[in-house]
């Protein structure tokens, strides 16, 4: 999704395949062998298959609504794509890893988030005043931690993280990232994705 966003954010196109992960096409394996999303293919045949690597090519030389991020921007999201997302992924899906309590994950990952939460508080935002990265960045992970238990997420005293997660799941650049197109193995038929895609 973020990767999704920076594409439309700084006016980029691309041609879009819609895949789903239990299903992977052949030609996305071949592209990238680890078989996880984005999978961004250049003309020059260059691939790129992290999100955030995706975000720093759409940005490209800046961009007044996501320019590059600072340093501290830098550090929050990787401590969100290390130790968060570590936490996450044993804490919604704990029947994949061995020995693991989802609680204690869960915990680890409140911790993080009343880290935002403060941050919030303060600035209103995860970004500089120039820049929306870290909050692109972040907020679907967030998302995806509220989805495990959303009656425990929102019980939570973490008003500002609420409200931040509310606003960015309801604005259009979400709604326009999360649009579901067919399937690419159903069709074979791609679609344009980006600024001129109305």
């Amino acid at each position: 999704m973020r990767a999704r966003m920076a594409i439309l954010l700084c006016g980029k196109v691309v041609r879009l395949r819609e895949i789903i992960l239990r299903d992977k096409p052949k030609d996305m394996l071949k592209a990238s062998p680890k078989g996880t999303v984005p999978v961004l293919v250049l003309p020059n045949g260059e691939v790129i298959d992290e999100s955030l690597s995706v975000m720093a090519w759409a940005i490209g030389d800046g961009f007044a609504n996501l320019a590059s991020p600072s340093n501290d921007e830098r550090a929050l999201v990787e401590r969100n794509d290390g130790p968060f997302k570590h936490d996450l992924d044993r804490y919604k899906y704990p029947n994949r890893y061995q020995d693991v309590d989802a609680l204690s994950h869960r915990a680890a990952g409140a911790d993080f988030i009343s880290l935002l939460n403060d941050r919030i508080k303060k600035t209103g935002g995860l970004s500089s005043s120039e820049s929306i990265f870290g909050d692109i960045a972040i907020f679907p992970f967030i998302r995806q931690f509220r989805i495990a238990d959303p009656t425990w997420f929102d019980a939570n005293t973490w008003p500002d993280v609420h409200a931040w997660l509310e606003r960015h799941i309801n604005s259009d650049l979400f709604v326009r990232a999360m649009k579901k197109y067919p399937l690419w193995n159903d069709t074979g038929e791609e679609f344009i994705f980006g600024a001129d895609e109305n």
